[in-house]
């Protein structure tokens, strides 16, 4: 694990620094710019045979020889992630075909890219990467290789105008890349249908954060014999420093720029709905040019400016310059939390919203802000690696002390016990010490917090001890441990206990604790108190994805406030949250996607 918050996120931005090349294009000047004039579906027909269809490549990535191996594909990633199938494809998905004048050779130069039929007033707009914009194109939605132009199943619809936000660099890895988006409107076809007509129109909305589950759908001209569509499953995260997503699959090789990832799609009716294209940095390719990372502009402002301006067909300049907007936070990459080590909950901001402290493998400490509604907003160091954190065994927050905001109690791996008041105000340093190194505490197995008593506020304490043993202390604060109670003798089915958390599951006024046992079950304890641990109710069965779970704290994360909300970190480095749970599981939502 790198040494620091700050080491880690550049760690990520590694993906986009390595020394490369790109395509660069010429951009044009105007947010909306006519197609080659002159020019008709008899031309298109005469000129796309389906040799040069064939051999048609995108802008953006340059085919390479399929006996060449992708360079710079790492083995142990590729293993684990997934790769592109072929498809039959979408109806309202397919390839653009155009061929311009190369200002060096001033002789004619074809490329291919994918595109998508999208809602518009006149049934008649195309969406696909802004650096597939340009010259005489024809789209051809569910294109078939077998056919030549004139005789594709749905048609081909040739490009009359071009809208492309007019600071975008054609291949920039700057952060202008953010706007590699473009619509196209159509012609009629040949029998004067409009495409949407035809083959229908995907919705388009918002990109809802970093960290979703897309359909990506394109068409590879390269590594792809039969020149079938393919799409692929996967889930996004942050592009570091870009207002842009990334995805890994293998199998998405040139000839995907301006393909749609959709959120949620219906292969029946061959539409869907659309947060993303490939496209943004170099292209929507890193600079290896390997198959297996692709990248997507987010759709904020500006997507939905220019998708306006396209559907009325009343293009505006956008000024000179590009101000990237306000990047939703990230937490971070799988490789990063796969050394989260331990984790609490509390309020520590003084905000009335719960927040996250993570203990590293390394000794470090970083407080996660919460925003209220299930995110996070921030993470600030508390205490460095390398110090005495690292010898933490367990840890809990709770209401401790009585101050403002939340507290932190530590049980280190010596047996000594410190209690730190206020950690949002005051930090980790010093704090009061509970009990010295060699006491019975370097047999406490897991601890966490809870309002198991009468008192009101979370002063109690849970602890699993190492022979099975289970104990309640009730009135916890600064002055000791309160009073002791025994909830289980020591047994070997506790020894199995592998987490422990504490919330208001039941909405009762009693906390309840929730354990996952060695065997991946997860069961729940309504009503736990002094004089007992409560009702068992089965949550999840043995095996399956809660075998899996690492690190687990529970803590009042979403917009109720109630501590009802439960975060589970993962082997691979995946943390999610399940919100708002009860007697199941809550609605899982991913913090962190998995390395």
């Amino acid at each position: 694990m790198p040494t620091s918050p700050t080491s880690r996120r550049r760690i990520s931005r590694l993906v986009v620094s390595a020394a490369g090349t790109a395509l660069l294009l010429s951009s044009g000047t105007s947010v909306a710019h006519a197609a080659e004039p002159n020019w008709s579906d008899a031309d298109a027909v005469r000129f796309w045979t389906p040799q040069r269809m064939a051999s048609a490549t995108d802008p953006a990535q340059p085919a390479r020889p399929t006996s060449a191996p992708p360079p710079g594909r790492p083995t142990a990633a590729a293993a684990v992630m997934p790769t592109a199938q072929h498809t039959p494809g979408l109806r309202s998905v397919g390839t653009i075909f155009s061929f311009t004048t190369d200002p060096t050779t001033d002789r004619m130069r074809a490329h291919k890219c994918s595109a998508s039929v999208v809602e518009s007033p006149g049934h008649d707009l195309i969406l696909t990467a802004g650096h597939c914009d340009g010259g005489k194109a024809v789209f051809v939605p569910m294109y078939t290789a077998a056919y030549p132009l004139d005789e594709q199943p749905f048609g081909f619809y040739r490009v009359s105008r071009w809208y492309t936000d007019n600071r975008y660099v054609h291949g920039s890895k700057k952060p202008v890349s953010d706007l590699d988006f473009a619509f196209g409107r159509l012609e009629p076809s040949a029998s004067g249908e409009q495409a949407q007509d035809v083959v229908g129109a995907n919705k388009l909305v918002r990109t809802p954060g970093y960290l979703n589950k897309v359909t990506m759908v394109g068409y590879p001209s390269s590594h792809n014999p039969t020149d079938q569509a393919v799409r692929c499953p996967a889930q996004t995260e942050a592009l570091p420093g870009f207002y842009q997503i990334q995805a890994k699959c293998r199998g998405m090789w040139g000839g995907v720029s301006g393909g749609p990832w959709f959120s949620a799609v219906d292969w029946s009716k061959g539409t869907g709905t659309i947060i993303g294209n490939v496209g943004g940095y170099n292209g929507g390719g890193n600079d290896a040019d390997v198959d297996w990372l692709t990248y997507s502009p987010m759709y904020g402002d500006w997507f939905f400016r220019l998708y306006e301006e396209a559907k009325s067909d009343h293009p505006t300049s956008h000024g000179t310059s590009y101000e990237q907007p306000p990047l939703p936070y990230s937490m971070g990459d799988g490789a990063t939390w796969s050394h989260a080590r331990l984790m609490a909950s509390g309020e520590y901001t003084g905000d009335g919203k719960g927040d996250l402290i993570v203990v590293w493998s390394d000794g470090e400490v970083t407080l996660y802000t919460g925003d209220g509604d299930g995110g996070f907003t921030g993470e600030r160091r508390l205490a460095a690696p390398g110090g005495p954190w690292k010898n933490v065994r367990s840890l809990t927050g709770g209401d401790f002390s009585g101050g403002a905001g939340s507290d932190v109690l530590a049980v280190f791996g010596s047996g000594e016990v410190r209690l730190f008041p206020d950690v949002g105000t005051k930090g980790l340093a010093g704090g009061t010490r509970l009990a010295g190194a060699g006491s019975v505490w370097k047999n406490a197995a897991q601890i966490t917090a809870g309002g198991f008593g009468t008192a009101g506020y979370v002063t109690d304490l849970l602890v699993r001890w190492s022979d099975g043993e289970v104990t309640d202390y009730t009135g916890v604060g600064g002055k000791g441990f309160g009073t002791e109670h025994r909830l289980q003798k020591p047994n070997a089915t506790w020894k199995g206990a592998t987490l422990l958390a504490a919330g208001q599951f039941t909405g009762g006024d009693r906390w309840d604790a929730l354990v996952r046992w060695s065997d991946g079950r997860v069961s729940q304890f309504q009503d736990t108190g002094p004089r007992g641990l409560g009702g068992q109710l089965a949550m999840s069965s043995a095996g399956g994805v809660w075998s899996q779970g690492s690190v687990m704290t529970a803590g009042g994360y979403d917009s109720d406030g109630r501590p009802d909300d439960l975060v589970v970190r993962r082997p691979d480095g995946e943390t999610g949250m399940y919100a708002s749970t009860g007697a199941a599981l809550g609605t899982e939502r991913m913090l962190v996607a998995p390395q």
